[in-house]
């Protein structure tokens, strides 16, 4: 499971930077008027990106919580 929780972080992460780049050179092949409003795919990806490192980290803490308890408990 930690290696698709991985995979899927590096996903948003990539997926925010290729869709930014695609943007930006349809946008210089159309115009930027017709191209800025989907400037929020990038950052709907960036959010999903930094949502889950946030949630990575807070899983990690309440596992370890959870084996520091269980480990008083048998003590």
């Amino acid at each position: 499971m930690e290696l698709y929780n991985k995979v899927m972080l590096y996903f948003w992460l990539s997926m925010s930077f290729v869709s930014a780049l695609a943007i930006t050179y349809m946008g210089f092949q159309d115009g930027f008027d017709r191209w800025v409003y989907y400037y929020i795919i990038p950052v709907l990806a960036l959010l999903m990106y930094l949502l889950r490192k946030y949630m990575l980290k807070r899983m990690q803490k309440h596992l370890e919580y959870l084996k520091q308890k269980e480990n008083e408990r048998f003590k």
